[in-house]
């Protein structure tokens, strides 16, 4: 399977803004000064190339016309109508490339009453619901703890990518793609817009690890942290049950079937946590072990990133960095049964690959040092 050449345009000086969001900074190892690299940008850049150049410079629109010629997806996430003024919006570029898919994400996408707004994951996330249904019961609204409509938004960007490239093979005709948060947010919804669309009714508000209508499905503080018991029904309510020691709560009328269990919750879950609370999570972990039910440690990111299942996986992987050395990053999650995706290449110092690029396109030494020379590449 051919991999993709992923070309990432960067301002000229300053370069995408992820490369300031920090500490903390994978160190320099080559002696000059500076912070290094972001752990931001390191997380999210793995196997691009990249492209330090000044668009709104006539000399800089061309090289992007100019590279848009022999792409098969362009990918830009600016407000609606701005690249239109520098004719790199879809219908200049589609003029000279009939097959391209242009890709267009931003907040509120390219129609409606907000489309001219900016728009950031966490106001997404306030505005669309998801903050609302996110937090403790009884307790403030709070964000995902990462951002998760951004990831949400660009994974399904990478689905209708992908359907527009299938489209095109009977085509011919590429298209533009209008993507937005917003969108994409409520979309993320899922069983709960459903709900409220079904009944409606408003949404039950925040559940904390808690489901709404399954019983008992939630984490449990343990001696030394907490546990995730998923008793998703009667056959594994009992397992759990008889592996905390008290079997006869799965026959007490109270508790017997999922509904009586959503009914008395507030009897019940108090009940499995004061003996939770009795003995550490590896101990409840092991006594768990092969009994069908499923059950969870609560783990911070740290024991993640070392855990023994993650690491079997191969999802943490060490890549050599131009300017920082050797540096761990999580690894791609496909696993191909006839090929092979991995992090072939460290993320991309600011203009590591201009050079390249430009001499791709047929530009000589002395116009890449003449582009240079203006502030147009660097």
């Amino acid at each position: 399977m051919d991999s993709a050449d992923v070309i990432k345009v960067e301002h000229v000086t300053r370069g995408d803004d992820t490369r300031a969001w920090g500490p903390p900074y994978a160190p320099r190892k080559d002696g000059k000064p500076g912070p290094g690299e972001s752990a931001y940008f390191l997380a999210v850049n793995r196997n691009k190339r990249s492209l330090a150049l000044d668009f709104k410079a006539p000399d800089g629109q061309a090289i992007v016309k100019n590279l848009a010629k022999t792409s098969d997806i362009l990918v830009e996430n600016y407000l609606p109508g701005t690249l239109a003024k520098y004719g790199l919006d879809y219908e200049s570029l589609q003029s000279q490339n009939e097959g391209l898919i242009y890709a267009s994400i931003t907040g509120y996408g390219q129609t409606g009453p907000y489309s001219d707004r900016a728009g950031y994951d966490v106001m997404v996330e306030a505005e669309m619901g998801l903050m609302h249904i996110t937090g403790e019961r009884g307790g403030a609204p709070v964000k995902v703890g990462v951002a998760v409509t951004d990831l949400t938004t660009g994974l399904y960007t990478s689905n209708a990518i992908l359907a527009a490239l299938l489209s095109r093979n009977f085509s011919k005709q590429g298209q533009h793609i209008d993507m937005s948060l917003s969108d994409c947010q409520v979309a993320t919804l899922a069983n709960i817009a459903s709900s409220v669309l079904i009944s409606g009714k408003r949404d039950g508000g925040r559940w904390g690890t808690a489901h709404p209508s399954i019983v008992p499905y939630e984490a449990f503080p343990t001696s030394d942290g907490s546990i995730l018991l998923g008793g998703g029904n009667d056959k594994l309510y009992g397992i759990l049950c008889k592996r905390i020691g008290f079997p006869e709560w799965a026959v007490d009328e109270r508790f017997v079937t999922n509904a009586k269990r959503v009914e008395y919750r507030h009897t019940l879950v108090p009940m499995i946590g004061e003996e939770t609370k009795k003995k550490t999570t590896q101990e409840w972990l092991e006594i768990f072990e092969g009994s069908g039910m499923p059950y969870a440690a609560v783990n911070d990111v740290h024991d993640t990133l070392t855990h023994e299942h993650v690491l079997a996986r191969g999802m943490v992987q060490e890549v050599h960095h131009e300017t920082c050395g050797p540096v761990k990053l999580v690894n791609t999650p496909f696993k191909f049964s006839n090929a092979e995706a991995s992090i072939r290449n460290a993320p991309p110092t600011l203009g590591q690959d201009t050079n390249d690029i430009l001499e791709e396109l047929g530009f000589s030494a002395n116009q890449i040092e003449d582009l240079r020379t203006d502030g147009v590449v660097a």
